[in-house]
């Protein structure tokens, strides 16, 4: 366990290796799972803030669904989440797929075409880790949790390109913690690869 300030960071993160494979998963993260995507509390806004510029990309029955379920959902295990189609475990209403298969996020899209400066929710960006709050106190769990079956092409791919989790994923820790947890993160994982 890595400990920085009031996060605790499971070795995995920086032990293990990843990298998305989405020719092979076809981004079956938004559609494979007890839920939607959880959200934070102020995502919720966000949601809401951007929906206009985002409705273009989302798929004619998922606005219906979005229509009758609302913009997010609360869950009572998970707390507020994305609403999916049909039942807890299918796609994202804000996924769609493409010509090959691929489940593309809605939010996604209009931010790389520079409709939102959002990216999408920070428990999607952050996958595989999960982060979750603590149950005792003012803590953060970070964990590395990719799925069995689906993950599998993306921890061979990351064994085979020597890229550790916590790497790939940089991008969205630094959005989530700050460019200095990421620092002191990467400074540790070096350490502990010296010692190995």
């Amino acid at each position: 366990m890595i400990v920085i300030d009031n996060i605790l960071v499971s070795d995995d993160v920086v032990e293990k290796q990843f990298v998305c494979d989405l020719s092979k998963c076809k981004g079956g993260c938004c559609e494979e799972g007890d839920a939607g995507a959880p959200l934070e509390d102020e995502e919720l806004d966000i949601i809401i803030s951007v929906y206009e510029d985002v409705k273009p990309y989302i798929p004619e029955a998922s606005l219906i669904e979005i229509e009758k379920k609302g913009k997010y959902v609360y869950h009572k295990e998970f707390g507020w989440v994305t609403p999916t189609l049909g039942s807890d475990s299918e796609i994202c209403v804000y996924g769609k797929r493409d010509e090959k298969g691929v489940i593309k996020c809605a939010f996604e899209q209009a931010y790389y075409d520079g409709k939102i400066s959002w990216k999408k929710p920070i428990s999607c960006h952050l996958f595989p880790i999960i982060a979750s709050k603590g149950k005792h106190g003012d803590y953060e769990k970070v964990n590395y949790e990719p799925r069995q079956k689906l993950c599998n092409p993306a921890c061979g791919l990351g064994k085979k390109l020597k890229v550790p989790v916590y790497e790939f994923l940089k991008e969205s820790l630094v959005r989530k913690y700050g460019q200095e947890f990421y620092d002191v993160l990467e400074t540790i994982a070096k350490k502990k690869e010296k010692q190995d």
